[in-house]
């Protein structure tokens, strides 16, 4: 009879501690997608300031200015992380192109302003990395808890369910910008 209740008890506590490390790392999911969410969003209250910088600058190419603040106003309705990524890829390669582009125009590289703001968008974009892998990891991990047994069994019984990468979905993102200094 003993030896029953002791089986239940450390089965009972075995359940537990699989639910409990399933929960945490779901929560390092979620907390590892809002350091995503916080970099994006400081990277797309740049915009107004790199916007309104190049703008007397870059009047032939108004539409990628365009493109960016259309961009910037999407970020508000998105909501999934699947629609967050594909916002980040596009609002990325915009970026990249006002950046290359700016290399056409001498007084603006030599602004002071555009200069700062440069700096401040490589380190937004360097965070952005950053959390993109922490997040990947945090993601990857769960997943895989919930695939491995006897945690998956655990997993199933309670609903858990997998999460998404953050992926670059689009083969252009994945191209390094060409920068022709001959011009």
């Amino acid at each position: 009879m003993w030896i029953i209740i002791a089986i239940v008890v450390v089965l009972i506590i075995f359940v537990i501690m699989l639910y409990n490390s399933l929960v945490g790392l779901r929560q390092k999911v979620k907390n590892a997608w809002s350091q995503i969410d916080v970099q994006l969003q400081r990277r797309f209250d740049l915009i107004p300031n790199l916007v309104e910088t190049v703008k007397g600058y870059m009047q032939h190419e108004s539409d990628v200015l365009t493109k960016v603040t259309e961009l910037r106003t999407s970020w508000a309705n998105a909501g999934s992380v699947k629609e967050k990524s594909e916002l980040d890829n596009a609002l990325s390669g915009a970026l990249k192109t006002i950046m290359a582009v700016s290399e056409n125009y001498p007084d603006l590289k030599a602004n002071q302003n555009f200069a700062q703001m440069q700096e401040e968008l490589q380190n937004t974009e360097n965070k952005i990395s950053f959390s993109r892998q922490f997040y990947n990891d945090s993601v990857t991990r769960y997943n895989t808890k919930l695939e491995v047994f006897p945690s998956n069994i655990i997993a199933s019984m309670f609903h858990f369910t997998a999460e998404e990468l953050f992926q670059v979905d689009n083969a252009e993102a994945r191209k390094n910008v060409k920068v022709d200094f001959g011009k």
